[in-house]
């Protein structure tokens, strides 16, 4: 079996593996776009194939100016291998091997977007089980089950901010500073976990960067003050492909409980819609409880869920 990256001239090789299409399907429309856009890259799309049959596909996904990928997004093996897990494994590792070599820091996280019942459908149990065990077993072995909200213009804008005074900040210096704060004490697992791996100012640094990477303008940004001048926390309205959607907001340790993670969700709801968003999404971690009943009291709908499978984080700098 032969493992291996693609170029320019697989493309019909690329689009022609078909597979069901339940968990992650990239068709040929979606992947033309994406390679257009420099979404997808042939060097980042693998195939495994015996002879000139092509039996298993990997399509990583980065944005336009990464140098590495940033996620897997779609991993399909043909129904007539006997060893699914096998397979998908022998592709990934591959691929992973390839990217270390080059010098990606860390594997990258495969996310898998499940309807919101997921346990109770046996076939989309079936489709995500072999690929869950392949993932684990080319190292993404870390689980995080992530709830997806949606907030549409039925929902209501909520009315302006009483307490806090928003304002930009063009320092990354001082945003720096404030990711810092928040991360003390935060529930978001990613965080916590950056924070053990890479150190609290390395990990506000990564923050930094993704967010700069994002399709929303760095103008956007806000810190939050109360009115005596504190720094309450931070508020990053951004935009993906798919659209607008609440980046990162936090409140520092200090002045948490009081209702300020309210009024950070407020400012970024009241941000985009202002910019003629008919639907800003979100994503929470499922222990997060209290953002996930913050977004639900701003009138953000549980639609969906994202299960991300991830590797161990290095530790080596950027």
């Amino acid at each position: 079996m032969l493992c291996r990256s693609t170029t320019e001239a697989d493309l019909d090789q690329v689009l022609g593996c078909t597979a069901e299409p339940s968990i992650g399907w990239v068709d040929p429309a979606r992947f033309r776009g994406g390679i257009a856009a420099g979404h997808y890259r042939f060097g980042w799309t693998w195939l495994a194939a015996d002879g000139s049959q092509t039996l298993a596909r990997a399509i990583w996904w980065g944005t336009p100016d990464s140098s590495d990928p940033l996620a897997l997004d779609c991993l399909s093996v043909h129904d007539s291998v006997p060893d699914r897990i096998g397979l998908a494994a022998e592709l990934l590792d591959a691929a992973h091997q390839e990217f270390s070599a080059r010098g990606s820091r860390e594997l990258p996280a495969y996310h898998l977007f499940l309807p919101t019942g997921w346990r109770e459908d046996p076939d989309l149990l079936a489709a995500l089980s072999w690929r869950r065990a392949a993932a684990a077993r080319a190292g993404l072995t870390s689980e995080l089950e992530r709830l997806r909200y949606e907030w549409t213009p039925a929902a209501g804008v909520p009315d302006p901010p009483g307490r806090l005074t928003f304002l930009p900040e063009p320092d990354d210096e001082v945003f720096l500073a404030a990711f810092r704060r928040v991360a003390v004490g935060s529930l978001d697992a990613s965080t916590v976990a950056g924070v053990a791996a890479v150190g609290a100012d390395q990990q506000a640094r990564d923050e930094i960067a993704i967010y700069r990477q994002m399709s929303g303008d760095r103008s956007w940004w806000r810190l939050a003050y109360t009115s005596d001048g504190k720094l309450a926390g931070l508020a990053i309205p951004s935009s993906n492909d798919a659209g607008p959607v609440v980046g990162y907001l936090g409140v520092v340790p200090e002045l948490r409980g009081h209702g300020y993670v309210d009024e950070l969700l407020a400012e970024i709801t009241r941000f985009l819609a202002a910019r003629g968003a008919d639907r800003i999404r979100a994503d929470t971690d499922l222990g997060n409880r209290p953002m996930a009943a913050a977004f639900e009291r701003a009138g953000y709908q549980n639609f969906a869920i994202r299960l991300v499978l991830s590797g161990p984080r290095s530790g080596a700098p950027t």
